[in-house]
């Protein structure tokens, strides 16, 4: 697909206005949320309980319920056409107080006992920040190359236009359901990149099921999301350092990160290849993936004491390890089932703790709920469709390329509970949210079969 020269510069100057138009909108938007009506009171949280005794004792019983929930759900969930990983979500909600600790109290006090929620809350972190150097691991920048007339403009307006209307739905979330102690700009800001995120591993998996990994929509689709993934995680760190410093500490939070960004990219990611193809090894050591190990730690504490999440630093460290080389793949064998089978179940049923459907009482709130799964869906598949479309896709495949990016699952729940953990959210928002990347994950692959159904054909040209 050759463009003239002159077709190049207006799709630099539409892009260019884009980003322009979104901004301003951001800050109109900002200027109407700052006004002297408080929020509502936030739903108190639960404190978690004091020193635990046989706390080992009671974390494998967690652990040992929700591996076998997850699984068996998985597999459920595997059969109705549906990513296993959404079986996993699925159980730590049901294990948690909106399903087990309504039906039966006390069966949920011996799952989930109270003196184990520090020690759960640990270990999902820890599953967290191992699986996002995972996902770092396994990104591969060559799938931005190519494609990048479509791709880099498709997946910024599909981050931008859900980014704008997330935040304008602030307005009317925020004296209904935000804390009264978060200013409207962090409660503003975290709810647009919240409604940004692309599950970037769940989208990988989905694509792999229905055989579409190697046509062009499964090239473009992996493509925009990993460029949206990088991006979205960039702001989040922006956000964070907006939400936990102050202005001037922000702007230091934010200069360091970038700072970090470029670090990473422009000196750690060659000296790593040039050891690689120095190495005469045919197979990494252990001594090498304890290496790689302890990098992703140093990473993490750097990023966690800039005043970002820690699990930000660990994705980067991932992600300028060459994907295809033998310590990526070796990385990859050694972790890769651990962390999936044990360590993220326990951050989903860290997060369906947290997930009370029952906050969601009375029309009201369940409106709310789902006025962000249309809010949500809109700008994701609207901002994907027209920027598709403007950049020479079919409407059939812009559309195809819409229902994907709409994809949140994992990626989102992780983003959620970075929220909850800082206060920007409240737990009845957390929910919803949480419903609204349940509904929205679990719409794709249906979504996609239909137009399959209907003879779309997967090729771009």
């Amino acid at each position: 697909m050759n463009r003239s020269p002159r077709r190049r510069a207006w799709a630099a100057i539409a892009y260019a206005a884009m980003v322009l138009c979104a901004t301003a909108l951001f800050f109109v938007i900002r200027s109407l949320g700052e006004t002297p009506v408080g929020p509502a009171q936030a739903t108190s949280r639960v404190a978690p309980a004091g020193p635990a005794s046989d706390a080992l004792q009671h974390l494998l019983v967690t652990l040992t319920a929700v591996v076998i929930a997850g699984r068996l759900l998985g597999r459920l969930l595997r059969r109705m056409g549906q990513p296993p990983v959404l079986g996993e979500v699925i159980a730590g909600v049901m294990l948690g107080p909106s399903l087990l600790g309504a039906v039966s109290p006390e069966a949920y006090r011996f799952v989930l006992a109270p003196e184990v929620v520090p020690y759960l809350g640990i270990v999902s972190q820890l599953g967290v920040v191992f699986y996002m150097f995972l996902v770092g691991v396994e990104l591969n920048p060559d799938l931005m190359r190519g494609q990048l007339h479509v791709t880099v403009a498709t997946s910024h307006a599909s981050i931008l236009v859900p980014f704008v209307l997330g935040s304008a739905l602030a307005l009317f979330l925020y004296p209904r359901f935000a804390s009264p102690d978060v200013p409207f700009t962090s409660f503003a800001l975290f709810i647009g990149i919240a409604m940004s995120i692309t599950a970037f591993p769940v989208l990988a998996r989905i694509l792999s099921d229905l055989k579409l990994t190697k046509t062009d929509l499964g090239t473009v689709a992996l493509t925009c999301a990993a460029v949206d993934d990088v991006t979205a995680w960039c702001l989040l760190a922006l956000v964070v350092g907006v939400v936990e410093a102050s202005t001037g500490m922000a702007v230091v939070a934010t200069v360091l990160t970038l700072a970090f960004i470029l670090l990473m990219f422009a000196v750690v990611r060659p000296g790593i290849g040039k050891a690689l193809r120095a190495s005469d090894e045919a197979e990494p050591g252990h001594g090498r993936i304890a290496l790689a190990v302890v990098g992703m730690m140093a990473a993490a504490l750097t990023t966690e004491a800039i005043g970002v999440h820690a699990l930000f630093g660990a994705f980067l460290f991932g992600a300028v390890i060459p994907h295809d080389s033998r310590l990526a793949h070796a990385l990859t064998r050694g972790f890769e089932g651990f962390v999936k089978i044990l360590l993220l179940p326990a951050f989903f049923a860290f997060a369906g703790m947290r997930t009370e459907i029952g906050l969601l009482s009375g029309v009201d709130a369940w409106v709310a709920c789902g006025l962000i799964v249309l809010v949500a869906t809109a700008g994701k598949f609207g901002g994907t469709l027209v920027a598709a479309r403007a950049g020479g896709l079919r409407w059939q495949s812009a559309a195809a390329l819409g229902v994907l990016m709409n994809t949140r699952g994992l990626m989102q729940l992780i983003v959620l509970n970075v929220g909850l953990d800082l206060g920007v959210i409240t737990p009845t928002l957390f929910t919803m949210m949480v419903v609204m990347a349940l509904v929205t994950t679990i719409a794709t692959t249906p979504a996609l079969q239909m137009l399959l159904r209907r003879g779309f054909v997967p090729d771009l040209r």
